[in-house]
């Protein structure tokens, strides 16, 4: 049976040109967490890949370009970043209804509970976090031209744009009144500051967009994921991100990725103070990097909660992210306060 977005018989035949050695009869699996790209884990009975295409009905633009993720995902694998080896791209979205690409099926965990990461225990923890940071840290020291990424964004006035941006998404989406958004916007875009030196942005880093591997016990990060957002600009907006999705879950818990609240996971302070000393960059004036990124999931989250009152999400775990929302615009007006 063919899962929501995925002709299994179209997919089967297209794979068997692309893939060396691929056969043409499929099953799969849509991989739950996902609210935005659909993932599946797709075999063959003998080999095993992941497939990513867009989200059915309602898309923002160039929220889901699937040739971006693809590009940078595969110009990064030499690099001390860990990411999946990637094997084919379809640009005909006559094949399964949208553009989509085939990787690797890394082993490891993408850890979104902080009940998943408690029994690994505090200090195991720990390790876990400090990796994520200084994962975070390795990619924003890559150089852009180095892996043939000089053209991938524009990384000149990124932070303006950003504020555009996300207001057009936002509005783009927009179901309900949201004044707080209005207001948080208007602060940001009075108040944009100088960026700081340019780097690949990954756009949505956080630990459940890292497979972690723990079954022999070394708790080895083996691949980032969910690269649907990332561009050149300034690196400070993905930490902020990585922090805003921290508070966000100290005040909603479970309604979101709450694996920051596991024992032993690195304090905000630890984690901004490792990245600082790993990237040696400048972080005054970080609270309206934070103010930008709550911005930014808060329009995020209306375009998911847009497609889940259309009954356009697969899956579960949507109901709540309307009401989510509130909470982290708020949390964006007292940031700005931070400077």
């Amino acid at each position: 049976m063919n899962p929501p977005g995925l002709d299994l018989d179209a997919l089967g035949a297209w794979l068997a040109t692309a893939v060396p050695g691929a056969g043409t009869a499929l099953s799969a699996e849509l991989i739950a967490g996902g609210k935005s790209n659909l993932t599946f884990a797709v075999s063959d009975g003998t080999s095993a890949w992941i497939v990513r295409r867009p989200p059915l009905g309602h898309v923002l633009a160039t929220a889901h370009d699937m040739g971006r993720e693809h590009r940078v995902i595969s110009a990064l694998r030499d690099t001390a970043v860990p990411v999946p080896r990637t094997y084919a791209f379809c640009f005909d979205p006559a094949v399964i209804g949208a553009e989509f690409y085939v990787m690797e099926r890394c082993a490891g965990t993408p850890y979104r509970r902080a009940a998943a990461l408690a029994p690994l225990g505090a200090e195991r923890t720990r390790a876990i976090s400090e990796q994520l940071v200084d994962i975070l840290a390795a990619l924003h020291e890559v150089v852009p031209e180095a892996v043939g990424l000089g053209d991938f964004g524009r990384p000149q006035g990124f932070l303006g744009r950003q504020v555009a941006r996300w207001k057009k998404q936002l509005d783009a989406s927009r179901t309900r009144d949201l004044p707080a958004a209005d207001e948080l916007h208007r602060q940001l875009a009075a108040t944009v500051p100088a960026e700081s030196a340019t780097g690949i942005v990954h756009g949505d880093f956080r630990l459940d967009n890292v497979l972690v591997d723990t079954a022999d016990g070394t708790d080895r990060a083996t691949a980032v994921l969910d690269w649907e957002m990332a561009t050149l600009g300034d690196p400070l907006t993905d930490l902020a991100l990585m922090l805003t999705y921290h508070r966000l879950a100290e005040t909603i818990g479970e309604a979101v990725a709450d694996a920051s609240t596991a024992p032993g996971f690195l304090s905000e302070e630890e984690i901004v103070a490792r990245y600082a000393a790993a990237s040696g960059r400048d972080l005054s004036g970080f609270g309206w990097y934070l103010g930008l990124a709550a911005f930014k999931l808060a329009a995020i989250l209306e375009g998911i909660h847009y497609r889940f009152l259309a009954g356009q999400t697969v899956g579960e775990g949507f109901d709540d992210i309307g009401a989510a929302i509130h909470p982290l615009l708020d949390a964006g007006l007292t940031a700005m306060k931070e400077n």
